[in-house]
């Protein structure tokens, strides 16, 4: 593959939107024209696929792995653990990096706060954000431990302690859209993970965004990103690298609803954040590839985060560099790039946790999903909301399906992979100015 064929990425990961927060989602109180832009020129994926909750889903996202394959689907991760990604996982700036690839991450990391747990350990050239929540501060305690003063971090130095959360979504825009505009000039393609760290509470928006949507903070939070999407757009175009790009724009979990007005919306969906239902897992997925991905095309088949790092490695004329020493839980959905409302899925189904880690259901391709503890099945094509328990009139795809979950729960004891355990120091105040 030529380098003439091989496409930028842009991957903007938000935290904690809900699958009804979006306008080409049906929100009727949040407004995002540039996301709305995205999927008119592109494809909607509306049975995309995520973890239930923060670090289990960005090391899904990352690795192609189920987060409890790579010993990170319990909970999340607090500054100064001594846990973190291990090093010796494959990522997909790792497969990108070593096909050449210029990489940037930006924003929140959430898998580890200091070596050899750093995104610039795991195949990132650079990184500027938040290695993990923004709640994650001294006023606000998690088993009665008390947290560092929040850092924001550039490669593995703070550079600020305490920073005035109403202006990263903007600063983090800044980041990206300067990464463009040095690389887009360059023979190798580039990688722009651009993870915000909001609509994750605490929220803070700009005051040029503060009180402009119907949607309250949480509304103008998502504005702000949305606007932040349209100014990454802009560069791609001004720089002349629009139709070589690949940009994706999804949630790494549903909503917490336990916030409020604060917590977003799940639309259609049962439950939200930390929850196995659809509502926890199921996000808002946009992709646009000029050229490639149809113009205002929807997708309707089963794909998810893991799905990324083949998809993008056979992009890239990487497919050799995905590992074939271990399980990956992903697989390559070029197909439904390409023709997002006729491909069918090449995914088998899915596997769904709670957010200590526990597999609470699986899933075929046909949609059917099957919570063994409860007993219920439930037709997801039909009943998107999970309504009505259709297990009496469907006993066969209850006994397969219950045997698919303990196929997959043997598979993950058999083949798991183990975190990765470092001692080191938090981020304190290194640097206040």
């Amino acid at each position: 593959m030529t380098d003439a064929e091989r496409p930028n990425v842009v991957l903007v990961f938000t935290d904690d939107q809900g699958y009804g927060d979006l306008g080409c989602f049906g929100s009727p109180y949040v407004e995002t024209p540039n996301v709305d832009r995205l999927a008119a020129e592109g494809a909607r994926f509306t049975d995309f696929q995520a973890a239930p909750i923060c670090t289990p889903s960005r090391a899904a996202l990352m690795t192609g792995s189920y987060a409890a394959r790579v010993g990170l689907g319990e909970g999340v991760l607090f500054p100064g653990d001594d846990e973190g990604l291990h090093p010796d996982e494959v990522t997909i700036a790792d497969v990108l990096s070593g096909a050449g690839y210029a990489t940037t991450c930006i924003g929140k990391w959430h898998l580890g706060d200091h070596h050899p747990f750093l995104p610039t350990d795991h195949g990132f050239d650079s990184y500027f954000g938040i290695p993990y929540s923004n709640d994650m501060r001294p006023d606000n305690t998690h088993g009665g431990d008390s947290h560092p003063p929040l850092p924001l971090v550039r490669d593995d130095e703070v550079v600020e302690a305490e920073p005035d959360q109403s202006q990263l979504t903007r600063r983090y825009t800044d980041e990206a859209v300067s990464f463009v505009e040095d690389r887009a000039g360059d023979d190798e393609p580039f990688f722009c993970y651009l993870a915000h760290t909001m609509p994750h509470v605490p929220l803070h928006a700009s005051e040029e965004f503060a009180g402009g949507s119907y949607g309250g903070l949480y509304g103008d939070v998502i504005e702000e990103i949305d606007h932040g999407v349209g100014r990454l757009l802009d560069a791609l175009e001004r720089e002349g690298v629009a139709d070589d790009t690949l940009v994706v724009y999804t949630s790494d979990n549903g909503p917490w609803l336990t916030m409020g007005h604060d917590g977003g919306n799940s639309g259609p969906l049962r439950g939200g954040k930390q929850s196995a239902y659809e509502g926890g897992h199921r996000v808002p997925a946009v992709v646009r590839w000029p050229g490639v991905v149809p113009e205002g095309t929807v997708c309707r088949e089963l794909a998810t985060t893991m799905d990324l790092l083949p998809t993008l490695a056979g992009l890239a004329g990487a497919a050799d560099a995905v590992p074939t020493d271990r399980v990956l839980d992903g697989v390559d959905i070029r197909s439904l790039l390409e023709d997002p409302e006729s491909a069918d899925t090449p995914r088998e189904g899915f596997a769904y946790f709670d957010s200590g880690g526990d597999l609470r259901a699986v899933r075929d391709d046909a949609g059917l999903k099957y919570y063994p503890e409860e007993g219920e099945l439930y037709d997801l094509h039909r009943d998107v909301s999970e309504r009505t328990d259709v297990s009496e009139e469907r006993p066969d795809a209850v006994a397969r399906l219950r045997e698919r979950f303990e196929a997959v729960a043997a598979d993950l004891e058999a083949n798991g992979r183990p975190v990765g355990r470092e001692p080191g120091e938090p981020f304190t105040e290194r640097a206040d100015s």
